[in-house]
């Protein structure tokens, strides 16, 4: 399979496995938050009862998990496309 093909082959799949990944980081980011901070929703930003240091930990930890999910989803993707294709896609 040429390196175009198996970027094209991978576009359709990389899309899926992103909207995946952010409801899977969405779900572990609510798990997450309700086990450290004690209560069951993260503070809105534009919340006027919570603090500053809670909204801006509330924003970074959802990052943080957001961003160490896509990258294993997205990597996990990869080898799998390439032990179909024989390829790693681009």
């Amino acid at each position: 399979m040429s390196k175009g093909i198996s970027r094209t082959a991978y576009k359709p799949v990389g899309v899926l496995l992103g909207l995946a990944a952010g409801a899977l980081a969405g779900t572990i980011f609510r798990q997450v938050w309700k086990a450290t901070a004690g209560d069951g929703e993260a503070p809105n930003p534009t919340d006027e009862d919570r603090r500053w240091g809670e909204i801006l930990a509330a924003a970074a930890l959802q990052g943080a998990i957001f961003s160490v999910v896509r990258a294993a989803v997205d990597r996990g993707g990869a080898v799998g496309v390439r032990r179909l294709t024989g390829r790693w896609p681009d």
